[in-house]
């Protein structure tokens, strides 16, 4: 089972993810492009990530200039369709 302590960092990776590739996760539910249960599976995959601490140095080398996600990204594919539209 997972504790409240991944489930949040993983919510942060998520986020910080997102908004690496000028995506607004709360903007896109707002205008219906993203449910919260298609939210909440996003952080579920990033939890079965085995490379969370790759992902925590990609995202500070990185900043707010990310064309997309990393190859080993679990939600690169829902990230390059939020950003397609």
């Amino acid at each position: 089972m997972l504790n409240r302590t991944t489930l949040r960092r993983h919510a942060d990776l998520v986020d910080r993810m997102a908004n690496a590739q000028g995506i607004d996760l709360e903007e896109q539910m707002l205008r219906g492009h993203l449910s919260t249960s298609e939210l909440e599976d996003a952080v579920l995959r990033c939890t079965g990530c085995s490379k969370p601490c790759d992902c925590d140095d990609w995202l500070s080398r990185q900043g707010d200039n990310a064309d997309a996600a990393p190859s080993y990204c679990r939600n690169g594919a829902l990230f390059a369709g939020l950003k397609q539209g």
